[in-house]
């Protein structure tokens, strides 16, 4: 779940990103920084840092916006100055320059892709011009970079156009911001994952902030205790309910990796609602539900450091042992990292 990220290795992501629902089998394995930038130690929002006016080599500082530019000219030094100095424990300038040097072999231009800001941290992405690398960075209001990785970039063409029978409703009512939600592992890390490679990860935002007050209290985070709701009609195969909401905010459940979950069965496509609070759940093994019906609130419970919805469409009932599914959306909707989606309340309900 932690991604203090060895910069260039292309197996973890970020260093300063919250972490939420996991790996293959298990929900602590990286590349995971889920869900929000979290409060603590893994929060985004980071202490902006002194920003070099020039750099030793006498070239003028890495801009954000320019940071794909340097890597692509070897500009190197003047990136690894940009690292904070807990990155720099990380990984050596002389590592940097290695793995960079390999990566750009073969590529002539990058392109910026996704750019998201949330609690005080930016993050950008950019892509190779043939689709097949890719980079993802974390500044803090300084332009400090704090998580840094590049990575050859997957793809499953197969099931990225296999979409489920069942259209979906966002299971939520309101405004929502998609963390990780997209079909690469730069927008969405789930992706690498075949039990989890087309799940979403949702927090609230306000004003650029997923938390009002103190950080490590639950009741601070806007989509602590909101309503979440059945996506599609269907029946109500499995329900956890007890599990603790992590306290202090930053301290992860690893041996329940969903938490409190609801899962539900649309006719062999079984959605997965997880780190539902605790004791909040109102459904039942069994009971029919439809589409908006309240199934719980939402927590952050199990392996999660920041109240936010991980949900997904999968081909069975075992979360780990299913394979995740492309979800088709109602409206024609298209959920991706950094947007804003608006659930709506279902007619007459």
């Amino acid at each position: 779940m932690r991604s203090i990220s060895k910069m260039m290795a292309g197996t973890t992501i970020l260093a300063v990103l919250l972490s939420a629902c996991g790996g293959e089998n298990s929900m602590n394995n990286s590349p995971e920084a889920s869900a929000s930038a979290s409060p603590t130690e893994e929060v985004a929002q980071v202490t902006p840092s002194a920003s070099p006016e020039i750099s030793e080599s006498g070239q003028q500082p890495v801009q954000p916006e320019n940071l794909a530019g340097a890597l692509l000219s070897s500009n190197f030094s003047g990136i690894y100055e940009r690292f904070s100095p807990e990155f720099k424990q990380q990984i050596s300038e002389d590592e940097v320059k290695e793995m960079g040097s390999a990566f750009i072999q073969g590529v002539t231009a990058f392109e910026p892709s996704t750019m998201m800001r949330l609690n005080g941290a930016e993050h950008r992405i950019w892509t190779s011009d043939d689709g097949d690398k890719g980079i993802i960075a974390v500044f803090d209001e300084a332009g400090v970079i704090h998580g840094l990785n590049i990575t050859e970039l997957t793809t499953y063409p197969e099931t990225d156009k296999a979409l489920t029978r069942t259209a979906m409703t966002l299971p939520f009512q309101g405004d929502w911001f998609v963390f990780w939600g997209g079909n690469n592992v730069l927008n969405n890390y789930h992706y690498e994952y075949e039990s989890q490679r087309y799940a979403y990860d949702f927090v609230q935002e306000v004003n650029g902030l997923s938390y009002e007050g103190d950080p490590l209290r639950n009741e601070s985070y806007h989509a602590f205790g909101k309503n979440v709701t059945a996506p599609a009609d269907g029946t109500v195969t499995e329900v956890i309910n007890d599990i603790p909401d992590n306290t202090p905010v930053g301290v992860m459940n690893e041996k329940e990796p969903p938490g409190n979950l609801v899962v539900i069965d649309h006719g062999g496509e079984y959605s997965f609602l997880a780190h539902l609070k605790q004791g909040s759940v109102t459904v039942k093994k069994g009971d029919s539900v439809k589409t908006g019906d309240i199934i719980g609130k939402l927590g952050n419970s199990g392996n999660s450091s920041e109240p936010h919805l991980h949900y997904q469409v999968s081909d069975g009932a075992d979360l780990f042992g299913s394979r995740s599914l492309h979800i088709r959306w109602k409206d024609n909707l298209n959920p991706l990292k950094g947007q804003t989606v608006t659930g709506k309340a279902a007619a007459n309900r």
